[in-house]
């Protein structure tokens, strides 16, 4: 085979494809967003060389990021929304929606130690935004800040 003939292609997407992520937790899973008149995120199995599923956002994927930590997934939304959203995988939950933007969230990446997300956009800000527990955070128990055992009362 040579290198100039594609393995896999897809061309299910009906506008420009804006986004993709590699999922860190399964392998082959690819995942890729579309355009204002495609408004989709597909899932891929590479392996297999289907789609797994897609789902309609509403709104334009400018982009999409896997949490390193957690089986969770970042997308960011241009016209008409203007969003970020955290999404569970694979059961395709939209478990938060982060507004503030007010322009398309054109601009996403990830800390290193994979706990927060900055984004930027077309208002001309950056916005951080801590999402996911970091990689040494998996290893430690977690503790609500509710916790009765820790406050200390005079």
């Amino acid at each position: 085979m040579k290198a100039s003939e594609p393995v896999v292609r897809y061309s299910d997407h009906v506008a420009a494809v804006k986004a993709v992520t590699w999922s860190p937790h399964q392998h082959g899973l690819l995942l890729s967003g579309g355009g204002t008149a495609d408004k989709t995120i597909k899932f891929r199995n590479t392996l297999e060389g289907t789609t797994i599923k897609s789902i309609d956002t509403g709104s334009q994927v400018c982009n999409l990021i896997f949490s390193k930590t957690l089986n969770e997934f970042v997308s960011t939304h241009g016209f008409s929304l203007n969003e970020i959203n955290v999404w569970k995988y694979p059961k395709m939950e939209k478990i938060s929606t982060l507004t503030g933007h007010t322009f398309r969230v054109l601009y996403l990446a990830m800390s290193p130690d994979g706990s927060t997300i900055v984004t930027g956009a077309g208002d001309e800000t950056l916005r951080f935004w801590k999402v996911f527990p970091g990689r040494n955070e998996m290893s430690k128990p977690q503790k609500s800040i509710l916790n009765v055992d820790s406050i200390n009362i005079r």
